[in-house]
């Protein structure tokens, strides 16, 4: 699944097994339709592994912890489960970890999704997917929200009760000189299920660990992301990529095809743009045509997107440029990938290839839609086998 996607429950009883390299707590809080818990009682966790109609135990195989939901048992004024995990370790981030979550029946074991967030860097907690009502039946939802603030964050957003330690009591100062630094005595730890939560660190807004366009014109390097947002809003609704580059030996033509692939729900091919079709999704992806030698200055090929006109169905588009000739990549210098504005033509993102390698098709970038809206591009510069961009479908939805 991609960031924002769902799928239709089959199962009454599902289990969400979230997996990583490092040791996390993984909890399911049960939300009404305002987005909150109804009490304490509705916070699944390894403290507290039984609520109604979810259930908090070990994840199949014992890898990791696993959050179950019955439907059928979910209260009816519970709109949705969220699943979350948050770092075992003190002052770890998500940055380098990937955990995965594995959506599968809770009865026969079936695999129905899985789902790993993309390009986490400062977060410490996460909500990972969830499990929601819509007319009637089920679904789940791949989400990958980030917190700086650790499962405290996540509870207190949702509306679970964290106490904070009482601050600490000073003894009576010693009546006789010379003076002495007063004793302290703490006060007690809190008790119930707010005690495993940390208390809540001093409000701040949820980090995502990603770059924005506040300051500017981004350059990307390979794997980086940025967020195409300013201000805490989204700037965009038209924007063009721009793909470029030069012949390695001068006086050679280099004859390179960039194309764009749009997928949808569970990494799902929905349609391609490239030379040989230069509108798709009823015009909301335009390319610019085809240039057979590389030559002049700026873009080789551009490929407009109209954001707010692509189908609700699309949710990631990878960039790729292949060489029909055969022509390899080491032939290629100065290969590059630019985000423009469609309306002011100011250049916002830039990425420049620094590695080549001895094949005919790359994966430039990506642009994904976040759960909350808005995209994202990545950096991606991966190189795969292929002479056309038939053959990097499947690789590209791998990639998302």
């Amino acid at each position: 699944m991609t960031p924002g996607s769902n799928l239709p429950l089959t199962v009454a009883r599902v289990a969400v097994d979230v997996t990583a390299p490092v040791r996390l707590d993984v909890s399911g809080l049960l939300l009404t339709a305002d987005g909150k818990v109804r009490s304490d009682d509705d916070f699944v966790f390894y403290n507290q592994p039984n609520g109604p109609g979810v259930t908090h135990g070990a994840g199949a195989g014992g890898g990791g912890d696993a959050i179950t939901v019955d439907t059928a048992a979910v209260p009816p004024d519970i709109d949705k489960i969220v699943v979350t995990a948050s770092l075992d370790g003190p002052g770890a981030t998500f940055a380098g970890t990937e955990p995965t979550a594995t959506v599968r029946g809770a009865d026969d074991g079936a695999v129905i999704a899985t789902f790993t967030p993309p390009q986490l860097g400062a977060e410490t907690a996460l909500v990972v997917v969830e499990v929601y009502r819509r007319g009637g039946a089920w679904k789940v939802r791949a989400v990958g929200q980030g917190y700086a603030n650790g499962l405290s964050g996540i509870a207190t957003d949702f509306g679970v009760s964290v106490e904070e330690p009482a601050a600490p009591v000073a003894a009576p100062a010693a009546p006789i000189a010379p003076p002495a630094a007063p004793p302290v005595t703490q006060a007690p730890p809190p008790t119930g299920p707010a005690a495993q939560v940390p208390p809540p660190m001093p409000t701040t807004p949820p980090s995502t660990g990603k770059i924005n366009l506040d300051k500017g014109r981004v350059s990307l390097q390979k794997n980086q992301t940025v967020s195409l947002v300013k201000g805490g809003r989204p700037v965009l609704s038209s924007v063009k990529m721009g793909l470029g580059w030069e012949p390695a030996f001068r006086g050679a033509d280099i004859d390179l095809d960039a194309s764009v692939i749009a997928f949808g729900v569970d990494r799902k091919k929905i349609d391609v743009c490239f030379f040989g079709k230069l509108a798709i999704l009823n015009g909301a992806i335009q390319h610019s045509g085809d240039n057979l030698t590389g030559e002049g200055g700026g873009d080789d090929e551009s490929i407009t997107v109209h954001l707010g006109g692509l189908p609700s169905e699309v949710t990631g588009l990878v960039f790729t440029v292949n060489s029909f000739s055969g022509q390899k990549f080491t032939d290629v210098a100065k290969a590059y990938c630019r985000l423009v504005d469609a309306q002011t033509d100011e250049e916002l993102v830039r990425f420049d290839i620094t590695h080549a390698e001895p094949r005919t098709g790359v994966m430039m970038a990506k642009l994904i839609k976040q759960f909350s809206g808005e995209w994202e591009m990545t950096a991606m510069g991966e190189y795969v086998d292929s002479r056309t961009v038939r053959g990097m479908a499947k690789p590209a939805g791998k990639a998302l």
